[in-house]
């Protein structure tokens, strides 16, 4: 059994920035951030593999930055010039098997409580 805890959220506005941070409570293979608007269907936003190897959605490409401390088990989401249609509750996931920097989220077996994130125009 793996535990994430995330942290990291709040409100800002338009074109400010978060930074995110996920520690998982062992190793991990792959980890990933989602996200869900009210109303809205879960989304994949990034992922990252124990090797480095990262996938991000094309709404958040060149402006959010996947990492991950593998020593510390810590992941990360950098996000930059923050929009509104980035307001969400952002989850945390995690799979200790996989090899692919997955943004689909039946793949990961553990998940994080989540944290919200408000941009306000």
């Amino acid at each position: 059994q793996v535990q994430l805890d995330e942290s990291g959220g709040g409100s800002v506005l338009a074109g400010g920035s978060l930074r995110l941070s996920c520690a998982a409570s062992a190793y991990t293979a792959r980890m990933g951030w989602f996200r869900q608007a009210p109303g809205k269907e879960r989304e994949g936003v990034a992922a990252i593999t124990s090797y480095g190897w990262t996938s991000y959605a094309d709404s958040v490409k060149g402006r959010f930055t996947i990492s991950k401390d593998n020593a510390k088990n810590i992941l990360y989401l950098q996000m930059n010039s923050l929009k509104p249609e980035d307001t969400a509750m952002y989850y945390c996931a995690a799979d200790y098997a996989g090899v692919s920097a997955s943004l689909l989220d039946y793949v990961y077996k553990y998940w994080g409580r989540g944290t919200q994130v408000t941009v306000s125009s």
